[in-house]
């Protein structure tokens, strides 16, 4: 939390990363004004994102058609989220020694073979459902097979982009991937809609096993010259245990992670909410489904682009975006139409955006690089793993009490955890809360406390 009014929430670029050298690169050197697409200056993660743009648009498109498959092979929300869990689950079982194994392993070759691996069983998915004879057990393969090959391919991409932009540009880097991802949901759910109600949703997992050749030929075709060098972590006993205490030693870490271990456990299952108001509450189907989607992604999207000309992640920020984001899914459960529900969709995003990527620049500015892929795993592990847990019980909820419900409970437990972790992190940094007026309106937020005054001696 921020030590007082305007001071940067983040904490310091940790000692490890050495101040570079007059002479170096300029993605190696804190920028002092930012701009918003910076780091695409960097050949290398320019070939990156440019991949990542393509295979974005293809994991969208069968995650749209996956969870509608499900639907229709069982009609049920609960099967939903057990399809939801069983792509997580691998994260939650086995994230913290995948990022063990990223911080030992050169980060490109391993991204070439988890991409490979994905775009195997994307394709295997779209010959069972063309050929007619898919099952929903099949599905639950796929996700899960996709979900070991994120225990690598999550921390190995996330601490990749510090090797090709280096420290300066990290930030803006993190920043615009989320904007490259979530510009993607702009596309794929649309496309996928399309392909759903006219050809079958078998092509839509063809499209995203095919769509693995960008990002593989990225990969392939970058400079290992011009990479940021980081030091491997030796192979060595204690390991894992190393890691988790390096985290729960910082509140600046542990902290956040709790929250988004909240947050993503019960307010982001939005394959089982989406898909519920979607089929139960307004009776529009694919097509409206695709749209709460696209919608959402408009707002994710300018969310990430205001990141991106952050140039710091303050963690009072994270407070009150996650705060917003549980209230606006409260208010959206009550509401009665379906434009209504559908233009909420867009805050939501933006909020919720806010949210993943002030906790991910953070965590990765206030962690030592040979840490980072074990830092990287226990956050993604919380903040995807936790999905296997929340989406059968929010599942659960929404077949037994209805879609709204469901999403006004997953809104308060956001809101709820916000508020204690906010108060927590403000005794950590000794602040206070301060409640007054400024230009007429009120004002709420943390201050210094004053240093008692030492009586003098009698």
């Amino acid at each position: 939390m921020s030590s007082g009014p305007g001071a940067a929430s983040a904490p310091a670029p940790d000692p490890h990363d050495s101040p570079p050298a007059p002479d170096a690169p300029a993605s190696a050197r804190p920028a002092r004004t930012s701009s918003m697409f910076s780091s695409l200056k960097v050949r290398n993660y320019r070939l990156f994102f440019m991949g990542q743009v393509v295979s974005n648009i293809g994991t969208w498109m069968q995650r749209i058609a996956q969870d509608w498959l499900v639907l229709s092979l069982t009609g049920s929300s609960a099967a939903v989220g057990i399809t939801t869990a069983l792509q997580f689950l691998p994260m939650l079982l086995f994230g913290l020694y995948g990022g063990v194994l990223v911080d030992r392993l050169r980060k490109r070759p391993t991204l070439l073979v988890t991409q490979t691996s994905m775009a195997l069983t994307a394709i295997a998915l779209a010959v069972l459902t063309l050929t007619g004879q898919v099952q929903v057990w099949h599905v639950y393969v796929a996700a899960f097979a996709v979900g070991l090959a994120t225990v690598m391919d999550n921390p190995a991409r996330q601490s990749f982009v510090s090797e090709l932009v280096g420290p300066g540009q990290l930030q803006n880097a993190v920043s615009l991937n989320s904007a490259n991802f979530q510009s993607a949901r702009l596309v794929g759910p649309a496309v996928a809609g399309l392909l759903i109600t006219g050809v079958g949703t078998g092509y839509a997992f063809l499209f995203n096993g095919l769509s693995f050749i960008a990002p593989l030929t990225g990969l392939l075709l970058m400079r290992a010259r011009e990479l940021h060098v980081v030091e491997r972590a030796p192979r060595g006993k204690g390991q894992l245990r190393e890691g988790v205490r390096y985290v729960t030693g910082r509140p600046e870490l542990i902290w956040p992670i709790v929250l988004v271990g909240f947050v993503g456990t019960f307010a982001f299952n939005f394959p089982v909410y989406l898909s519920a108001f979607a089929d139960d509450v307004f009776h529009a189907g694919a097509g409206a489904y695709s749209m709460f989607n696209t919608l959402m992604a408009a707002g994710s999207v300018a969310g990430a682009l205001l990141a991106a000309r952050r140039g710091t992640a303050r963690l009072r920020l994270l407070i009150m975006a996650a705060m917003a984001f549980g209230a606006l899914e409260i208010l959206a459960a009550t509401t009665p139409t379906l434009w209504m529900f559908a233009l909420l969709m867009v805050p939501l995003g933006l909020f919720g955006m806010t949210v993943n990527v002030t906790t991910n620049t953070s965590i990765q500015m206030s962690t030592d690089p040979a840490m980072r892929g074990r830092v990287m795993a226990l956050y993604m592990m919380v903040f995807l793993g936790g999905s296997p847990v929340g989406a059968p019980i929010v599942g659960w909820i929404t077949d037994t009490y209805g879609a709204r419900t469901g999403l006004a409970a997953g809104g308060a437990v956001a809101v709820l955890a916000a508020a204690v972790i906010g108060l927590i992190l403000a005794r950590v940094g000794n602040l206070r809360l301060s409640v007054g007026w400024h230009g007429g309106h009120p004002r709420v937020r943390f201050v210094p406390r004053e240093r008692e005054q030492l009586a003098p001696a009698a």
